[in-house]
C-alpha cells in the first residue's frame, strides 16, 4: 500500500463510564476508498469527529494527513473536506452563493472561487440553476453539488457520512462515480453508510460493533471469510451479537 494519510492507534473515547469507541486501530491510504461500517450506536460518528478534529480522543494516537488529533486540529481541518447527509449545504443561499462561501471558508482566492464556480456549473450541468436557491433543486442534485464543494479546496481526504441518504438508485451511482473520480485524483474517501451494496463500491471496509472494529479487509475477503454472498450477510452475521444500537 502507497502513503498512509489516516493512521489511527487504540483510538479510545469516553464519556463517563461509558466506552464509545474502544481502541481503534486502523490505516487508510492515499486515493483508497475506505468504507466505515456499522449499525446505529456502533461509535461511527464519535470515532469521525476525533478524525475529523472535531472531539479529542480520551487516549490512544491517530494523525490525519500527517497531522495529529491531539495538537493539530486546525491543520486537519484545513486538509480535509466533510459532507454529511443531514447538512451540506445553505438552503437559503443559491448554487453559486454557497460554492463561493464555502470557497471563502476552505481559504480559497477570489480568483480560484470564480474559476472553481465556472468549472463546477458546467461539470454539474448546472448552467440553468446557477441562480436558483439549493432548496429548490432536487435532492441528487444537491448531494452531487455537496459532494463537489466537499472537495473544492483539493483537500487530503474527504469525509462523507451516510451521503447517499434519501436518493434513488440511479443517483447513488452516479454519485459512486464522481466518488471514484475523486480518489483517482488521489483524494482519500472515508465514507459511512448504511446501505450494504454501497460497501461492496469501497476498496476495504472496517465494521464496528459497539465501540470496537470486529473486522477489516476488502468485501470480497469479508465474504469469503464469513461464508456470505452479499454484504448484508456479513453485517448481520458480526452485528447481531451487538448490545448497543437503535
Amino acid at each position: 500500500m502507497g502513503q498512509q494519510v489516516i493512521k489511527t492507534n487504540n483510538l479510545c473515547k469516553r464519556f463517563g463510564d461509558f466506552i464509545a469507541v474502544d481502541n481503534i486501530t486502523f490505516e487508510v491510504a492515499k486515493g483508497e476508498i475506505f468504507g466505515f461500517l456499522g449499525a446505529n450506536g456502533a461509535g461511527k460518528t464519535t470515532a469521525m469527529r476525533m478524525l475529523c478534529g472535531l472531539s479529542s480522543p480520551s487516549s490512544g494516537t491517530a494523525t490525519i494527513a500527517g497531522f495529529d488529533v491531539y495538537r493539530q486540529t486546525e491543520q486537519i481541518k484545513k486538509n480535509i473536506g466533510y459532507m454529511s447527509q443531514k447538512f451540506s449545504l445553505y438552503e437559503d443561499l443559491t448554487v453559486l452563493e454557497n460554492i463561493s462561501f464555502f470557497g471563502g471558508i476552505y481559504g480559497l482566492s477570489n480568483r480560484q472561487i470564480k474559476d472553481k464556480r465556472e468549472q463546477l456549473i458546467d461539470q454539474l450541468g448546472l448552467k440553468g440553476e446557477a441562480k436558483k436557491l439549493v432548496g429548490s433543486i432536487p435532492l441528487g442534485w444537491k448531494q452531487k453539488l455537496a459532494f463537489s464543494i466537499a472537495i473544492l479546496h483539493e483537500p487530503a481526504i474527504v469525509f462523507l457520512d451516510e451521503p447517499t441518504g434519501g436518493v434513488d438508485p440511479l443517483t447513488r451511482r452516479q454519485f459512486w462515480n464522481m466518488i471514484y473520480e475523486a480518489a483517482d485524483s488521489g483524494i482519500t474517501i472515508f465514507v459511512t453508510t448504511h446501505y450494504m451494496d454501497e460497501a461492496e463500491y469501497c476498496n476495504r471496509i472496517s465494521l464496528m460493533v459497539d465501540g470496537s472494529i470486529k473486522a477489516l479487509d476488502t468485501p470480497a475477503n469479508l465474504k469469503l471469510q464469513y461464508k456470505a454472498s452479499t454484504m448484508d450477510e456479513v453485517f448481520y452475521e458480526l452485528a447481531r451479537g451487538a448490545k448497543r444500537g437503535d
